[in-house]
């Protein structure tokens, strides 16, 4: 699976998701979409939405910490 998450340091969401993957041992790339502009504006593009955090999974976007949306797409049990 390819995973990417946009994020921004301040966003404390972000923080929470990027935590949640870690500690299942999720592998993702991460990029600030504060700092990237031309990631920023893909967001934009495929979700329609601005704000963070928005995770890439093969090509699908899931918006926000979504936690049943992730967990379902990565087959991650609680």
């Amino acid at each position: 699976m390819d995973i990417i998450v946009y994020s921004t340091p301040a966003c404390a969401y972000c923080y929470q998701l990027k935590e949640f993957l870690r500690s299942r041992g999720v592998e993702f790339k991460e990029i600030d979409a504060g700092q990237n502009q031309e990631a920023a504006q893909r967001i934009v593009e495929k979700t329609g939405q601005m704000g963070v955090p928005v995770t890439e999974i093969d090509g699908e976007f899931i918006v926000g910490f979504d936690l049943e949306r992730l967990q379902k797409k990565l087959n991650i049990k609680i």
